[in-house]
């Protein structure tokens, strides 16, 4: 290892960039190791923030300070932890920063600084050790009511010169929103979030500036009504990127006929953020080359004939609960099968009346790889004393273990109530020489410790590899590895 090229050393570190353990204990190997590793913490240091890092990290900005603004924040702040506390930085951190992310900066100095009068002072001295010739930013991300123009900071040019991504809100003011268009020529990500009561027309100017957008996601609060006729501008304005948008996610039912503009898609996220909307829009919907599909709170059955009109592209495919009878849900297990050949992921509620139809679609989606399932104890009526009828575990897990496709070993299991440990060995025993299983159970955190002598003795047989409790908000709905960002 110490005598690999460091561009290949670089390679490997940057795989395990979520991985802020294992890089922070590669740095103190030697000085090769450390000078790589540095750059990759650095290129997104927000993502790490948790824990007292925050405190931390406004320390080292404030260390890369050039002497003017130090003494210009001393003068204001004498004693202050972050000034007194000056000391030298080993490496230009900022340098490496890739992510300038200024919601969280501007949370970290909320909730650090006291005197709030000079908190637009301290954000300006930030601003310009981000914003330089010397510093080349690729994601940029706006607070709400932000209101920094950033076009008249020296060498700006040089530093957005390959924005690729920009995260901003609704109420963003005439002079910055002319100061972002500026410098926005370049993104094909945008992430808009629609505030109630503040939306600038504007914003339409900064919508149609990029050459080409891929990637839109179109946000607004949850529990808040929506100005439908600022909505439909901004949809208007979005359909004229139609031709290259190929990821695209919304969190309320459209206006216009803004999806099917997007013809080219090949990611779609719907979001109904509980508005119990019906979402008719996509009932003749046609995405022939839609790969992933992720929907929230959206109607099964206009789903399904989504599914149905894709043209058998869809690989990925997560549906998380939504109140349906136990004829829908046959309907969208036989449309996932019938148009999802290629399907390497599913998220879906299976009803106990339906596990039938799931041994169809393992033996007719051979190439799935990771398998979720959401069951709920309450979805036919009875009460918990009724589980076991509610849904057949011995029915499910065996299905699983016979009907597998061979790819299939990563498997997530969302209940209410946990299965009996003697259907959970019943599983394990028929899953001998098979390929050491993925597992999680979700919703229950002391699932695994009611099992942990089975699972640990199935781990000593190599038929489990990992077995995790899990929250819901801990891992992506397709990620058997957690991401730990904060540890």
């Amino acid at each position: 290892m110490a005598n690999l090229n460091k561009d290949i050393i670089y390679l490997l570190f940057n795989e395990l960039q979520y991985d802020k353990k294992t890089l922070q204990s590669c740095l103190l190997v030697n000085k090769t190791w450390c000078e790589i590793i540095i750059p990759i913490l650095w290129k997104d240091p927000w993502k790490y923030l948790g824990k007292g890092n925050d405190k931390i990290l406004l320390n080292i900005i404030f260390s890369n300070l050039l002497k003017e603004s130090r003494d210009n924040l001393n003068q204001r702040f004498k004693n202050s932890f972050i000034i007194s506390s000056y000391q030298k930085p080993l490496f230009d951190y900022i340098s490496f920063c890739r992510h300038l992310n200024f919601i969280e900066i501007k949370k970290i100095i909320n909730n650090t600084i006291n005197v709030k009068s000079e908190i637009s002072n301290i954000e300006k001295e930030i601003l310009k050790l981000f914003i330089n010739k010397y510093t080349n930013i690729t994601h940029l991300y706006i607070p709400h009511k932000f209101n920094h123009e950033l076009n008249l900071l020296p060498g700006v040019e040089r530093c957005f010169s390959e924005l690729k991504f920009l995260s901003c809100n609704t109420t963003v003011k005439d002079e910055v929103l002319n100061g972002l268009t500026k410098i926005c020529k370049s993104i094909n990500e945008l992430d808009l979030f629609i505030e109630v009561h503040s939306n600038n027309h504007e914003i339409v100017k900064l919508i149609e500036t990029p050459k080409k957008l891929l990637k839109i996601r179109l946000m607004s609060d949850y529990y808040s009504e929506i100005d439908e006729s600022f909505y439909k501008v901004l949809e208007n304005s979005l359909i004229l990127h139609s031709i290259n948008v190929q990821h695209f996610k919304i969190t309320k039912q459209p206006i216009t006929n803004i999806l099917s503009s997007f013809i080219n898609l090949k990611r779609l996220e719907l979001d109904d953020n509980f508005r119990c909307m019906k979402w008719k829009c996509l009932e003749n919907l046609s995405l022939p080359f839609l790969e992933i599909l992720k929907a929230k709170h959206v109607p099964i059955k206009v789903l399904t004939n989504l599914i149905e009109n894709t043209n058998e592209s869809l690989n990925e495919i997560s549906i998380d609960y939504v109140n349906h009878d136990w004829i829908n849900n046959k309907k969208i297990i036989q449309a996932i099968y019938k148009k999802c050949p290629t399907l390497k992921y599913l998220k879906l509620v299976i009803r106990c009346c339906n596990i039938s139809e799931l041994e169809k679609l393992l033996i007719k989606c051979q190439y799935l790889d990771g398998l979720y399932i959401l069951v709920d104890n309450t979805l036919d009526g009875y009460g918990s004393e009724f589980s076991d009828k509610v849904i057949d575990w011995n029915s499910l897990f065996e299905i699983l273990a016979k009907s597998s496709p061979i790819n299939l070993f990563k498997f997530k299991i969302y209940y209410q109530i946990s299965p009996k440990s003697e259907f959970i060995k019943s599983f394990f025993d028929k899953w001998k020489g098979r390929h050491p299983m993925l597992l999680q159970f979700i919703g229950n955190q002391n699932s695994c410790k009611n099992y942990f002598d089975l699972i640990e003795k199935y781990k000593a047989e190599g038929i489990i590899k990992k077995c995790d409790d899990a929250l819901e908000n801990t891992f992506e709905d397709f990620e058997w590895i957690q991401k730990r960002f904060n540890k």
